[in-house]
């Protein structure tokens, strides 16, 4: 298994670029995985992607995976840096599938992880911090994010939160619950 970096944190935090940083000093061939898929009619969103876009060296290869992020993982070369921004994109990608389909893919994509040669980094965002969602598929959303983000947390061998203009090391200062129970 390669080395596993979660960075988590609110909106707007700078987790998007602390990845960044890590995946420069990884010394690795550096393979961008984007989640968020381009919407011709929404301008706000295309100058979000083409704010994150402008950051990133040119020589980095960036991959589309809205969906199929488990079968890109695997296919990684060992001496690459995959950076997936972000994993809340990419379970709002997947909100219509059913529970048990769901959780299969969870499954399959938390297994891939511990299996895959190349370092990678991931970006979720932190859902859950305030009000409770009226609507049922934001608190599914929420729910199932944080479930994601809990248990790759466990398998990562570094934890990051970026909140209020610090980057905080949760491996060194925080300790680590156990599994949850099914």
């Amino acid at each position: 298994m390669g080395k596993v970096i979660l960075v988590t944190g609110p909106a707007r935090s700078g987790k998007s670029e602390w990845a960044e940083i890590l995946a420069m000093q990884s010394g690795k061939t550096v393979v961008y995985v984007a989640t968020a898929t381009e919407n011709p009619a929404d301008e706000e969103w295309h100058q979000r992607i083409h704010k994150h876009q402008q950051r990133r060296p040119q020589d980095w290869v960036t991959l589309s995976v809205p969906m199929e992020l488990s079968a890109t993982l695997a296919d990684a070369k060992p001496n690459t840096c995959l950076l997936v921004d972000s994993l809340g994109t990419w379970v709002a990608n997947l909100l219509e599938q059913d529970e048990v389909d769901w959780e299969n893919t969870l499954s399959e994509f938390l297994e891939t992880v511990q299996l895959v040669a190349a370092d990678m980094l991931f970006v979720a965002e932190e859902t859950g911090w305030g009000v409770v969602p009226a609507y049922p598929l934001g608190r599914r959303f929420r729910d199932r994010l944080g479930s994601l983000v809990r248990q790759l947390g466990t398998i990562c061998e570094v934890v990051y939160l970026v909140t209020g203009g610090h980057v905080l090391n949760l491996s060194v200062i925080g300790s680590p619950l156990p599994a949850p129970k099914s």
